[in-house]
């Protein structure tokens, strides 16, 4: 029993790898290669470079264990800053994240566009920009229309990747066999009289730069435990076993590329990738009967390549949207940015990711050089909070929890690494465009706290109204009235503010006197999915609806009035109140809904943009199924 339960575990972190794997593998394609570059004046450093990178993946892999521990229903660096530093922390973090999701699509597609591009003349680099923006604008279709990624299809793309990189790479290596005793005692050799012409300061920094330039290569890899809710139980194992899956790939493919660009002694070729190059120079002589095998086998190798790039810039399309619903469920964003499950808001959200991945694309003429150090950048922030949040975690952990002194060793580790190559490539490449990511996450920073202190200047302008009616709450009725369901319904959608509930009360009391018999309240507590205690935050939220919905229970009990109230908690306010509105007409068949909506004194765009979206979005699914909704105006402000 015991060992069919590891192989079901083994079997579905296999098809986890497969599915969450895409974005960290593909980095493959570029990541080596920034590396190796920029040591193309000292090649024989490389292979510090390629240890350092498949130890580098691993500690940032066992870090990341951790994470699925703390967080099994996931939720990304946002939500982990959030919880173990500060809402500060996590608003940077979270910002850091979207920006770093446009960029996965950008530097996917202009790399994936790359490998195709290698396999055919010089003079076809002058169509590179227009494929480029011809793919984004068919992501942008295809997620607007709904297309789903599915392990079915994933798997083929996957595996050929894993199978035609790995393939060539122990070929190209072995055939070199006989330089590989010597290899080592060679770049010691070479490293002291590098050192001695020069300075090992000068060493070292060269190391460090081409470590540095390789960052792109670790992007992806917290993929599995951002989306650890989507694993099957139990997570935590399965995550783990996952994690290794894809720290192993990425490791050996990572490392071996840049083994193999040293053994051949790899230079880069205009219009081609580095490791079209490296292949193509590997299978020179594959020839069968007059056919050039090499070519079919390195069209093959490309168009993987190619394939599992553009996956992972879709999980950039689809990614982004779900960083800014939890964002939003915190109000640092548009409140309606956290109803996933609108079309609506899922189409705002893909439209925002694909144009701002244009805007991207045209600013860097699709470098991808330049590409990896923006990218870099956003990762390794987010990477760094991540890891100092759990060295925080650990230190307050510290005697309680068991191997909490082996966790934080790796934890400070992690940190080290992923805040040292952070620093580096910053101050590196500054001046060369780094300050880009810097000001753009930075702009976005700015925005998300705009957006907050708008909501909380609302909030205690709403306060202050809930004031009034907290004054004298309405005291239950001994003998309440019988609901009569065939009569006519009032329904008012209430929420956390006492007044907004009661402007709908009053306003209905005087447009409609008497005229309804029964009076319906629905409340629905938005729920966070990555709540770091998901069980606790639903009893708070259960707390404070009970409470909201008694004072209005009460409140039409004092005047004679009927009154019932729905409740329901859920991650999608408009889904949940539409399900209960759909429970609530079949009880009461002559129901009409109504919900107050905000209007300032100075209305724009942006009030616009940030109110009364949960209102509009229910009032046009509920018109669609056929039932009466009003909303009604409340000045605030």
């Amino acid at each position: 029993m015991e060992k069919a339960s590891r192989e079901q575990i083994v079997l579905v972190a296999f098809l986890a790898w497969v599915g969450l794997g895409a974005d960290g593998l593909s980095s493959a394609n570029y990541g080596p290669e920034g590396a190796y570059t920029a040591l193309l004046d000292h090649p024989h450093l490389a292979l510090y470079i390629a240890a350092l990178t498949a130890i580098t993946v691993f500690i940032i892999s066992l870090a990341y264990v951790q994470v699925i521990e703390l967080f099994p229903n996931g939720g990304g660096g946002y939500r982990i800053a959030t919880q173990l530093i500060g809402p500060n922390a996590g608003v940077v973090s979270g910002s850091a994240v979207i920006v770093d999701y446009v960029l996965t699509i950008t530097i996917s597609i202009a790399a994936g566009i790359d490998a195709l591009l290698s396999l055919a003349p010089t003079s076809w680099l002058i169509l590179k920009m227009p494929l480029c923006f011809l793919a984004i604008l068919a992501l942008i279709t295809l997620n607007l229309r709904g297309v789903k990624e599915s392990v079915t299809v994933l798997m083929p793309l996957f595996l050929g990747f894993i199978a035609t990189h790995a393939g060539l790479i122990l070929w190209g290596i072995l055939a070199h066999a006989n330089r590989l005793p010597s290899l080592l005692p060679e770049t010691l050799s070479e490293t002291v009289h590098l050192s001695q012409q020069t300075s090992w300061l000068f060493v070292v920094s060269a190391v460090l730069k081409a470590y540095s330039h390789g960052a792109g290569t670790y992007t992806g890899i917290e993929a599995v435990a951002d989306n650890a809710r989507s694993l099957a139980d139990p997570k935590v194992h399965t995550g783990r076993v996952a994690m290794m899956y894809m720290a192993t790939s990425l490791a050996t493919i990572a490392a071996g590329l840049v083994i193999l660009y040293l053994l051949w002694d790899v230079k880069p070729v205009e219009g081609q990738t580095l490791n079209a190059v490296a292949f193509r120079t590997v299978m020179a002589s594959w020839m069968i009967g007059g056919v050039d095998v090499g070519f079919w086998v390195l069209s093959l190798t490309m168009l993987f390549a190619a394939a599992l790039l553009f996956v992972a810039a879709n999980t950039g399309v689809l990614g982004g949207p779900a960083v800014m619903a939890a964002m939003a469920t915190d109000k640092w964003m548009p409140h309606q940015f956290s109803s996933l499950s609108s079309r609506l808001v899922t189409q705002n959200g893909v439209m925002v990711m694909g144009v701002a991945a244009l805007i991207i694309l045209f600013i860097t003429a699709g470098q991808v050089g330049f590409l990896v150090v923006l990218y870099a950048i956003n990762v390794f922030l987010t990477f760094t909070l991540t890891l100092y949040g759990l060295c925080k975690y650990w230190i307050r952990q510290r005697g309680s929890a068991r191997n909490w002194l082996t966790r934080l060793f790796l934890s400070v580790l992690g940190c080290a690494v992923t805040g040292g190559i952070l620093v580096v490539t910053i101050v590196e490449k500054f001046a060369e465009g780094a300050w880009v990511t810097v000001v753009i996450t930075g702009c976005l920073v700015g925005l998300c706290f705009y957006i907050r202190k708008h909501y909380n200047d609302v909030g205690i302008e709403l306060s202050k109204i809930d004031a009034l009616y907290e004054v004298k709450p309405a005291r239950p009725v001994a003998t309440p009235p019988e609901p009569q369901p065939e009569a006519p319904t009032a329904v008012f959608l209430v929420g956390r503010s006492l007044g907004t509930g009661m402007h709908s009360v009053l306003w209905v009391n005087r447009l409609f006197p008497r005229h309804y018999k029964n009076y319906v309240f629905i409340s629905v507590g938005e729920v966070d999915s990555h709540a770091f205690d998901a069980e606790a935050e639903i009893e708070r939220l259960r707390h404070g609806v009970d409470q909201t919905l008694g004072y209005f229970i009460n409140f039409a009990h004092a005047r004679g009035i009927a009154a019932v109230s729905y409740q329901s908690f859920g991650t999608d306010v408009v889904e949940e109140l539409t399900q209960v509105a759909e429970r609530v007409t079949e009880a009461y068949p002559n129901a009409v809904f109504f919900a107050s909506k905000l209007i300032f004194g100075q209305d724009n765009w942006f009030t616009a943009l940030l109110h009364n979206q949960t209102a509009v979005a229910l009032q046009r699914r509920l018109h669609l199924r056929g039932i009466q909704m009003m909303i009604l105006p409340m000045k605030v402000g």
